[in-house]
């Protein structure tokens, strides 16, 4: 079986996971540090502070910028559920954002929709989609326009760029995920970005329960600290993110010239955009994606959906006053594009093989 993801996992995490386990020092310590300092040097920009997750990152970036209770959020309806409930966890309000047809991120046709239908507005959390950029020239207009905080999650776009800066450095705050699927993982394990030193500062209180000094507790906080073991693995896998990333981009322009399907369409790496694939989501039209995905498994080829129901039709969602009333009518690309995306494996460690067997499976579809 050809699976969808596969973590690159080499002797030198190996080893340095044993080093911490030997070392005695397994909370947070000497590599949580380096790996913030690292992390913020590979961006070229801010500060860092690691989190027990991409979740946890993104909820410390909310709270640090101090979005409160009944705070308006724009975010967008195309996304992995986490995205949304960190701004209820904060206890501010989603409301949802349809998506661009073509990179399948935020539209800012509709974040401008909706500014001109709600008062009130704090905070834009955008997400780069399966590793393309959103459009950062029209986001940050919208952002300066109406003074907006700006948060990016970055959970699947490490080592991604718009016009050659790195994403995460265009919001307030940022967040990325290393979740073992990721182009870079920590076996579970977050970072949060700021641009305000300041905020960082709080943040790191934030994720060891409010701490000011030793035994003393300035507010109430939590425990979302990354552990060493954690940041070891972090260490070794950021050097090795851009080989990472160039391997995924070279079996994505494999599938660019050879896949060949008129009931395909293929993703597009927009201009101005530097896409590290995250994944490379097929839009399967003509009501045949599930006829597609038989046909791979029938190969023995691992395929996934993301994300098959937008996050407001969830029933954790429908089942609380938080739901936007009128989505339906705001997230028609939404809505259709659920029912055709379907991403095939990319990851690096396919093989050449692999990945020729991938095009002609799909080609003979």
């Amino acid at each position: 079986m050809i699976k969808i993801a596969q973590p690159q996992i080499g002797q030198e995490e190996i080893d340095a996971v044993s080093a911490v386990l030997r070392s005695g020092q397994l909370a947070s310590g000497e590599n949580v540090a380096l790996f913030q300092r690292e992390f913020s040097e590979y961006l070229n920009h801010g500060f860092c502070v690691a989190a027990s997750s991409g979740t946890t990152a993104l909820e410390i970036a909310l709270r640090a910028l101090g979005i409160k209770e009944g705070d308006k959020v724009i975010t967008t309806a195309f996304s992995f559920i986490a995205t949304a409930n960190v701004i209820v966890h904060a206890g501010a309000i989603p409301i949802f954002a349809d998506i661009d047809e073509t990179t399948m991120n935020i539209s800012s046709y509709s974040i401008e929709q909706i500014l001109q239908e709600h008062d009130g507005v704090k905070a834009i959390v955008i997400v780069h989609l399966f590793g393309q950029s959103c459009d950062m020239d029209q986001i940050q207009k919208i952002v300066n326009k109406y003074q907006l905080l700006l948060i990016e999650d970055c959970a699947q776009a490490h080592g991604a760029e718009w016009e050659g800066r790195k994403l995460g450095t265009f919001g307030d705050a940022s967040a990325f995920s290393f979740y073992p699927t990721k182009n870079m993982t920590t076996a579970e394990g977050g970072m949060v970005i700021f641009r305000d030193e300041k905020a960082a500062v709080y943040a790191s209180q934030l994720i060891q329960h409010g701490i000011k000094a030793r035994n003393q507790f300035e507010f109430i906080g939590y425990n979302y600290r990354l552990s060493e073991i954690s940041a070891a693995i972090g260490l070794c896998q950021l050097k090795k993110l851009d080989r990472f990333n160039f391997a995924r981009r070279e079996h994505a322009a494999l599938y660019d010239e050879n896949l060949d399907h008129v009931y395909i369409i293929k993703p597009q790496e927009v201009a101005g955009a530097r896409h590290v694939y995250n994944q490379y989501t097929l839009r399967i039209v003509n009501g045949m994606r599930d006829a597609f995905i038989a046909h791979m498994e029938k190969e023995g080829i691992g395929t996934s959906i993301y994300y098959p129901y937008t996050i407001p039709e969830q029933v954790c969602y429908r089942a609380t006053d938080l739901l936007e009333k009128e989505y339906n009518r705001r997230l028609g690309v939404s809505n259709s594009i659920k029912h055709e995306v379907v991403s095939i494996p990319v990851h690096p460690g396919l093989t050449l093989f692999e990945i020729e067997r991938i095009i002609t499976t799909i080609n003979r579809f």
